[in-house]
């Protein structure tokens, strides 16, 4: 078994697109109008119509399996969203080991261009004792 090392770090980046904000909807069931609906987006200001916040998120977990390896899991993970995504931006999902041990820890920037519009924190904790 590999460990990552400390200030190692993944970036895992993606445009979001309507078809998966399509398959979002399906997964999550929210059907909330800056989700869904450009008008009432647009209405409230946006661009377009919002990312949902746990896909922009989860685009995270992409480079912390990169980084930890099949061995590990999350077993916490936290986000602080700065400002809205929009469809069609494209997300750079960074994750930095800051702890190795027992456990993993991260911390996590997203940047849209040159701004964060995420930060966050992770722990990957082993998926049994015998791996």
């Amino acid at each position: 078994m590999t460990f990552p090392t400390q200030g190692q770090s993944i970036t895992f980046r993606k445009t979001l697109s309507v078809a998966e904000q399509g398959f979002f909807t399906g997964i999550s069931g929210n059907l909330g109008g800056l989700y869904v609906d450009r008008t009432k987006a647009k209405a409230q200001g946006l661009a377009d119509m919002a990312v949902f916040e746990l896909a922009a998120g989860a685009l995270f977990t992409t480079a912390l399996a990169r980084l930890a390896g099949p061995e590990w899991r999350i077993s916490e993970i936290s986000f602080r969203f700065l400002r809205p995504m929009v469809l069609a931006e494209t997300l750079a999902a960074t994750a930095t080991v800051t702890e190795v041990g027992e456990s993993l820890a991260f911390t996590l920037t997203g940047t849209a261009g040159d701004e964060t519009v995420i930060e966050g924190a992770a722990r990957m904790a082993r998926v049994c004792a015998d791996v």
